[in-house]
């Protein structure tokens, strides 16, 4: 395949190999060169289906790529939100506590959260037989 400068983030294709014209078997012609332009098709035909298998692949993975990024930048948003959100619950509780008691009520409800999803996590683990 000929390289061909494109703009960044330009979908890279495969380009088409020139189809070769399969010239009607010569009854005459020997088995050997029959065989040698058999296997040399396969050949053809194997390589322009390995280009095509690289190039999709290469295409699943950078999409698989961006599928992860925007789990993962969903996940620190998701953890900066609860921490935000323990902050804001500790501190209501701190109107009617002292503060160190109001953090830890929020501390120890989610070390219960904690434990109760491990166990479950750990019972399902246990369950699945690849």
């Amino acid at each position: 395949m000929a390289e061909v400068n494109r703009p960044r983030g330009a979908e890279r294709v495969a380009e088409p190999v020139p189809a070769r014209t399969i010239a009607e078997p010569n009854p005459e012609q020997p088995l050997n060169e029959l065989l040698r332009a058999l296997t040399s098709d396969i050949s053809t035909l194997f390589r322009q289906e390995l280009a095509l298998a690289k190039v999709e692949i290469k295409q699943d993975a950078r999409q698989a790529g961006r599928i992860g990024g925007m789990f993962g930048a969903g996940a620190i948003a998701g953890h900066l939100a609860l921490l935000f959100l323990s902050f804001a619950l500790a501190w209501l509780l701190d109107q009617a506590m002292p503060r160190a008691l109001a953090f830890l009520i929020v501390g120890v409800v989610y070390g219960i959260a904690a434990t109760v999803l491990f166990l479950r996590g750990r019972d399902e683990a246990r369950q699945f037989d690849p």
